[in-house]
């Protein structure tokens, strides 16, 4: 293992985090409130100790597989911990325990909350809790590939370990490169959706923290009925956005190279799309055959369903309405349900099994009954044209497994990892 490397990685990490946070401490400033002062204490101390460990640079920073794991978990822990301190210096979240919960459920996107009235924090905390959804969306860890150079397969170890797909594939020919082209789609579409919301007259601040929450995918609002108040044409917005937010970002990628027809080849988006038009449409005819919410227009009652299946199936978890039985039919959450464990496409700030390994596993369960039937016939299990390597087949299904056996574990909350009850 080397430690060396780790632990120059972890503080470049702690002076990122670091930096972020001066941003609700200019927040606090715009509105007058004492709160950022915590956050600016605990951004200068983390700095300073990120400063301490990177000023002087390992020789050796090659990094394997074993690496990769390790620097990420640790970056997790490291940002989580120093994330949650200014809820607690500041009082607004004075238990530790309250607060490092709030901190994970952001940094992970999972948009879990220990928070009853959200609207009673200061602007600072609000951003700060929506902006980790943001940092944790695509990854700290690769926004860093694309600042520090290493040797040999370093970039490439840490890509794996934070990817949150069956494979890794480069965009360009260096992976730094690939980092910085994921990272400016990232925020490009960050900048695309506020513009939106503003142009809908929804003030800046709340169109800033919105639009981040949406693009990490992690659902916190600043309204304690999350997206419910505001108007049609922002929670359009909202909507196209999430599911914007839950395509592989490789497809942005081609389009922007005016690739076209790879772009609209990618068969893992195909089938995003239309597990979501499938969806949409049969939730809405379920609740039209069952006569729910007649007293609403057709378009309020796609609007309400359409958004509601962009929020589960990327797991962002904003919603606009009560959709538990009996509000909407008992298919409607089954469907739910359905995308909750299906997830996004993969390469994407998405979260759950993602369509990628749900498709492989499909295409698996297809391959074994060929071969029942007809032993001696070869099948390949190909995606976009290319043959699936056994490799990733084989990591599929464990990934599945386990991501299946950590729901049972947890099955007392109620919910597949990564949504969050509302």
């Amino acid at each position: 293992m080397n430690f060396r490397a780790v632990l120059y990685i972890l503080g470049w990490i702690l002076n990122i985090d670091g930096a972020f946070m001066l941003l609700p401490f200019i927040v606090s400033l715009i509105y007058g409130e004492s709160t950022g002062t915590s956050f600016l204490i605990v951004a200068l101390v983390s700095i300073a100790i990120g400063i301490l460990i990177v000023r002087r640079k390992p020789e050796n920073m090659t990094f394997f597989a074993r690496e990769g794991f390790a620097v990420t978990a640790l970056s997790w822990l490291v940002m989580s911990f120093f994330g949650c301190l200014p809820f607690v210096f500041n009082g607004e979240i004075p238990s530790f325990t309250d607060a490092i919960f709030e901190t994970v459920s952001g940094f992970t996107t999972t948009g879990a909350s220990i928070l009853n009235d959200v609207e009673s924090l200061s602007h600072a905390s609000l951003f700060w809790r929506s902006f980790t959804h943001w940092i944790g969306g695509m990854g700290v860890l690769v926004f860093l590939l694309a600042l520090i150079p290493m040797t040999g397969g370093s970039h490439m170890n840490i890509m794996k370990a934070e990817s949150p797909g069956p494979s890794v594939d480069k965009l360009l020919p260096k992976v730094r490169q690939t980092a910085f082209a994921l990272y400016a789609i990232y925020f490009g579409l960050t900048v695309l959706e506020i513009v939106f919301l503003m142009a809908g007259k929804m003030p800046a601040f709340d169109a800033i923290t919105t639009a981040v929450g949406t693009a990490g995918t992690g659902g916190f609002a600043i309204k304690s009925d999350s997206m419910a108040g505001y108007s049609p044409y922002i929670q359009w917005v909202v909507g196209v956005f999430m599911l914007m937010f839950g395509v592989n970002f490789s497809f942005y990628f081609l389009i922007i190279a005016r690739r076209f027809r790879q772009a609209l080849s990618l068969h893992e988006v195909r089938t995003y799309l239309i597990i979501i038009m499938g969806a949409t449409a049969l939730i809405t005819v379920s609740i039209i055959g069952r006569g729910m919410l007649s007293d609403m227009p057709f378009s309020d009652k796609l609007r309400h369903v359409f958004f509601q299946v962009s929020s589960i199936i990327t797991t962002t978890g904003f919603t606009t309405t009560d959709y538990d039985f009996p509000n909407w039919p008992m298919i409607a959450n089954v469907v739910l349900v359905a995308l909750m464990f299906i997830g996004a496409c993969a390469g994407s700030t998405g979260g759950g099994i993602k369509v990628s390994r749900v498709s492989i596993l499909f295409k698996t369960v297809r391959k074994q009954l060929t071969l029942f039937f007809h032993p001696k016939r070869v099948v390949l299990i190909k995606n976009d044209g290319k043959t699936i390597a056994h490799e990733t087949i084989r990591s599929t299904n464990v990934f599945i497994m386990a991501y299946i056996f950590v729901y049972i574990r947890v099955r007392g909350v109620g919910y597949p990892c990564g949504v969050r009850q509302l």
